[in-house]
């Protein structure tokens, strides 16, 4: 197979073909000693090139995630043994690579501790409330998650070919999304079960480890020989607000919010029952208090509000991106449900209401159409209602307390 070493295309078919044979079961003895040459030619791009093959080949996702697995631990350490190219202090590759550092401490002393408990049960009442404590800590990493999933995948699916790799990934994080839910409901129950925590933990350890090994190896890499500089500073703006978990970046001034207002001045848009500047219009939708995203009738996205709070965090790389692609695989097929019924003029809402961080979350979809009933898109409004849950009574009279 050597007329594949100096062709990446055929480098990378040759990859996906040897990670698909390993998910059929085949032996990865005889595999490795067929695909040899991929242990000394092998790159992080080609990974990349692979995983998005495989994707395409529709393999059912748990088990190409096996099989990536698998892959990955055959090849880890050629990939931690390429010359990589370091990223700019204070980007986002660097913000990544830093929080996963930190996380991977974390991560560190909890693993201490599990052994701990387990060589000691006694110390239970001693350990869990240590365990506990550490694993909410652990839990502010999916903030991380969502930051990739917001800023940094539709840059990827915009510029690169190959970007199907982000399906996969977003699997992993809602595994360990769940996972690290079922470990923090572990250790408050009671009486506690040490058995069923090893589990949870056990899947939630490697996972976790998988998805740094993946950023620090692979995606970092393949971002920084693939993406311009302009793209990953824009990023790093982008990212700039957002609510990082460990290490957080430097509040960047990218002046979008002035030229907004300045572009605006003096313009007034005719909406039937008044006019008013696009500023005005902006000012309206974000201090309404509740999220709004609008997605159009070719299932792009075309615009979300800026309240104080989001419940769900935007970025502007989202603008343009098909709505499927900002969903979690495993989720996708009800978005995708939704809106065909509302295309179809089937149904013209569509509504859930779940907890999520402590608050009791209300989310509706409602078909947009126009004057003639023509089907013009979706538009997505999220609002947290624990207090309005509690309302009881009525209240008639304003109550504020006069201040001196």
């Amino acid at each position: 197979m050597s007329e594949f070493t100096n062709k990446k295309e055929k480098r990378a078919q040759a990859f996906a073909d040897f990670t698909e044979r390993l998910i059929r079961g085949e032996k990865g003895k005889i595999l490795m000693e067929e695909y040899a040459f991929l242990f000394d030619t092998l790159v992080p791009a080609d990974v990349i090139t692979a995983v998005d093959l495989l994707y395409r080949r529709e393999i059912p996702l748990e088990e190409l995630k096996t099989g990536i697995n698998k892959m990955l631990n055959l090849f880890h350490l050629r990939l931690k043994a390429y010359p990589a190219l370091e990223p700019p202090p204070g980007s986002f590759p660097d913000l990544l690579k830093r929080n996963n550092a930190q996380l991977k401490k974390k991560l560190a002393r909890l693993r201490t501790i599990n052994t701990d408990i387990n060589r000691d049960p006694s110390r239970r009442d001693e350990l869990v409330p240590v365990l506990l404590e550490g694993f909410r800590d652990v839990e502010r990493f999916v903030r991380m998650y969502e930051i990739k999933e917001n800023v940094l995948f539709p840059v990827l699916e915009k510029h690169w070919d190959d970007w199907r790799c982000v399906q996969v990934m977003w699997s992993y994080h809602d595994d360990i999304r769940r996972e690290i839910k079922e470990v923090i409901r572990e250790l408050e129950k009671q009486p506690f079960d040490l058995q069923a925590f090893n589990k949870w933990t056990g899947d939630l350890y490697f996972n976790m480890h998988t998805i740094i090994f993946r950023d620090d190896f692979i995606l970092v890499p393949v971002m920084l020989e693939r993406l311009p500089d302009d793209v990953i500073k824009a990023m790093t703006r982008e990212a700039a607000g957002m609510d990082f978990p460990f290490v957080a970046p430097e509040k960047v001034e990218d002046g979008r919010e002035r030229k907004r207002g300045e572009a605006s001045s003096g313009q007034l848009v005719d909406l039937g029952t008044g006019a008013l500047t696009p500023e005005q219009i902006a000012l309206l939708f974000n201090h309404l208090p509740v999220d709004i995203t609008y997605v159009d009738e070719n299932d792009e996205v075309r615009f979300f509000s800026s309240p104080k709070k989001r419940i769900f965090p935007r970025s502007i790389s989202i603008i343009g991106r098909k709505v499927q692609n900002c969903h979690p695989p495993d989720s996708v097929h009800i978005v995708e449900r939704i809106v065909e019924a509302f295309r179809k003029g089937e149904k013209d809402e569509a509504t859930f209401w779940i907890r999520h961080r402590g608050e009791f979350l209300l989310i509706r979809y409602f078909a947009v159409r126009d004057e003639q009933r023509r089907y013009r898109g979706v538009l997505e409004v999220s609002q947290e209602i624990s207090e309005l849950r509690n309302l009881k009574g009525e209240k008639r009279l304003l109550d504020w307390e006069e201040t001196s």
